[in-house]
Order: structure tokens, then C-alpha cells, then sequence
């Protein structure tokens, strides 16, 4: 148990990644093949179980990329279930203060420091590396805070204390509509705010990452984020069919 996207962003490099909304353990393997550095498996938006999750990431190569899961909601019981199928990052949603990003570091860290449950299963590959992954688990496991709202931004400066906290995490569609102005991410409020949890974690040293799409991740790139989304496998496929379709029939381009 390797986290190479841990490591990467502890050397300070830029990774790249993908949301996984559907079950098709197909598309995701597919994808895996590719040069992702990370793959997030949303539960939190998609209709997606945990045998879900058990399945995909039983395709995805772990040597080459890391999966990810983003767990529905700041529950110690979800996130014991996700990681005891294998997965080597939690995205928490809805962190907006201190508090709540301690109860996610205690939900995914073994007592004394956590309250997660023993009980590892396909983690420690069955028992067969049992114990490898409990002596490497403290050192492994990754832990992303999602900031979504305009009181996480308030708090953005005692969240990114929280030892434990391994990267944050902008969900712009969320924080735009937390500022008022629902579906309109590229409003100036929204990037001003963007701006400024992006300069308070680059003057603290810690990764921060953002949901884009292939048009913004050069942009998101350049202004030193580290973990960026191309979107999502479905919006990938909608956007190319619907590209080429309007192409063929002459039409607009759906939006």
C-alpha cells in the first residue's frame, strides 16, 4: 500500500484526475489505463453503493492511480465502509470549520488518535497483507477536506490547522451557490473567494485541489492548484457525442 498521489503532492507536483459517477466497472478500468493520477468515486452526487464502490475500485491499478472515494457525508460509519473496501482517499463534503475536519481526520484514523472500526477486509487484501497495511495505514491514507460554502471560507485559516487534513478540496458549483449566484461558477465573487482560499493554502503549504473541466485546467494549473478534475466520465462522453453530433447535423452545440 503505496499512496503515489500522497506522495506526488507532498513533492509538490501538479495531479490530475477523474469523478466516477457511474457503476460501469468497464469505463472505469478503461480509464484507469490512462494517465490519471487519482480517480474519485462519488457517492455524494451520483447513485452509487458501497458494493458499488467495491467493484470499481477492484479494477482500478492502485500502483498507477489512486482511488479516491468521496464519501456522502461527514459520517464515521460511511467512511469506515469506504475504506474497508480499499480506499486509500476520503473526500469529506461540507467541511466548514475546525471541528467538523476533526471529526473526519478521527473517522478515518484507528484508535487512540480515531474511532474507526477494525475490520479492514479487502483493504489488507483479505488478511493476506494484513500486516503491511496496519503498520503503513497511519502514513497512507489520505484525507481531503471539501470547502464548499462562504462559512469555509471564513474558517479556511483554522481548517487548514487540523493535523490530519491531508489536502483541500474546492467544490465550486456548491461555493457558487453559497454566495448566491447558483450555477455560475466563473462569477467575479465566486473567483475572488477562489483566489483567496488558493493564496492563504500556497502561504501554509498545503495542497489544494478543484473540480474543473478540461476548458479551465490549464487555468486552474497555472494558478498553482494541485489536484485538479477533468469533470466526470459522463460529462466527458455527453460533451464529446454531443460536439461531434451538432458537428455532422449542422446543429448548436447542446448546453
Amino acid at each position: 500500500m503505496v499512496n503515489r498521489l500522497k506522495e506526488k503532492l507532498m513533492r509538490g507536483e501538479t495531479t490530475y484526475g477523474i469523478w466516477i459517477t457511474t457503476n460501469s466497472t468497464d469505463i472505469a478500468e478503461a480509464l484507469s489505463m490512462l494517465d490519471f493520477d487519482w480517480m474519485l468515486i462519488d457517492m455524494e452526487h451520483a447513485p452509487l453503493t458501497i458494493g458499488d464502490v467495491h467493484r470499481i475500485i477492484q479494477v482500478i491499478d492502485e500502483d498507477k492511480v489512486t482511488p479516491i472515494v468521496r464519501v456522502p457525508w461527514n459520517d464515521f460509519v460511511q467512511i469506515k465502509q469506504v475504506l474497508d473496501v480499499g480506499a486509500m482517499g476520503i473526500m469529506v463534503p461540507w467541511i466548514n470549520n475546525r471541528r467538523q475536519a476533526e471529526e473526519a481526520v478521527r473517522a478515518i484514523r484507528y484508535p487512540p488518535r480515531g474511532i474507526r472500526g477494525y475490520g479492514p477486509r479487502r483493504a489488507a487484501k483479505y488478511g493476506l497483507k494484513l500486516k503491511e497495511y496496519l503498520e503503513n495505514v497511519e502514513r497512507d491514507l489520505m484525507l481531503i477536506a471539501q470547502i464548499e460554502t462562504r462559512e469555509a471560507y471564513e474558517n479556511i485559516n483554522e481548517i487548514i490547522m487540523v493535523d490530519g487534513v491531508d489536502a483541500l478540496f474546492i467544490g465550486p458549483y456548491d461555493l457558487a451557490t453559497s454566495l448566491g449566484h447558483i450555477g455560475n461558477p466563473q462569477h467575479r465573487e465566486v473567483q475572488e473567494v477562489i483566489n483567496g482560499i488558493l493564496k492563504i493554502c500556497i502561504e501554509r503549504g498545503k495542497p489544494i485541489g478543484i473540480y474543473s473541466s478540461i476548458e479551465y485546467a490549464e487555468k486552474y494549473r497555472d494558478m498553482g492548484f494541485k489536484m485538479i478534475a477533468l469533470g466526470s466520465e459522463i460529462n466527458a462522453l455527453i460533451s464529446l457525442f454531443n460536439r461531434e453530433l451538432s458537428k455532422l447535423k449542422g446543429n448548436t452545440v447542446r448546453k
